[in-house]
């Protein structure tokens, strides 16, 4: 592995008086797709939230390029693109001022045909004037994911479930963009069910369960997978 950029250094994390994971530690050098994996509940998106700084551990760091990102800050942020379960779309604003307001907040470069570019791959062609607000939860959910095609330049990607709201076409385009990122030397960070092959780039798997200091029994892990089923089919 080339040197890490991100680390992941000794992680403990606690929900309601249950502990998530405890000294949960690992290294991510360029052009890493890191997936991360495990049963339902067992706190990967928990997880990616430490990694961006939206809530912070009981004990350990997150350090990227060698600074803890609390004190790396701006500096942080201005490389990365985190698209959580909240999609963050303004239902005011039409789809194409969806993207070209997420860019500006993001200080990202703005191309007009760049950014109808990312609605045809997401499959919202046809919604580009439509306001967000009128919009469904998956297509919103897409609405979301088209900031990825205008984020090339960011170092390092965090996704929570990407390929959830879209059909098949929508799946293999953005798996080849994230393919495209990673050989290009990025870092993507994710959840999902889908597999994202990235032929000579490093993969890595993370399963926050395996640092889990009390394992969940068979029936806790089913009633967690039956609540995120329901999840994503609200999502659709």
């Amino acid at each position: 592995m080339t040197d890490p950029i991100l680390e992941v250094r000794n992680l403990t994390c606690e929900r309601g008086e249950r502990t998530l994971f405890q000294g949960l530690t690992f290294a991510v050098g360029e052009g890493t797709l890191v997936r991360i994996a495990g049963s339902n509940g067992a706190g990967k998106t928990t997880l990616l939230r430490l990694m961006t700084g939206l809530m912070r551990p009981v004990e350990g760091e997150v350090l990227w390029r060698g600074v803890p990102i609390a004190k790396a800050a701006q500096d942080f942020w201005r490389e990365l693109c985190y698209i959580g379960h909240r999609n963050g779309v303004k239902d005011d604003l039409s789809v194409i001022e969806n993207l070209r307001i997420n860019a500006r907040i993001a200080s990202l470069p703005y191309d007009e045909e760049k950014a109808l570019e990312a609605l045809h791959a997401v499959g919202l062609s046809d919604y580009v004037d439509v306001p967000a607000g009128q919009l469904s939860q998956g297509q919103r959910r897409r609405v979301a994911l088209a900031r990825l095609w205008l984020s090339r330049s960011v170092a390092l990607w965090v996704l929570d479930e990407p390929f959830t709201a879209l059909d098949v076409k929508g799946v293999a385009r953005l798996a080849d963009l994230i393919g495209a990122h990673v050989k290009e030397g990025g870092i993507v960070m994710l959840v999902t069910h889908q597999e994202v092959p990235v032929e000579g780039a490093s993969l890595m798997v993370v399963e926050p369960e395996r640092w889990s200091p009390l394992r969940r029994t068979a029936e806790e892990r089913a009633l967690a997978d039956s609540d995120a089923r329901e999840a994503e089919n609200e999502a659709h």
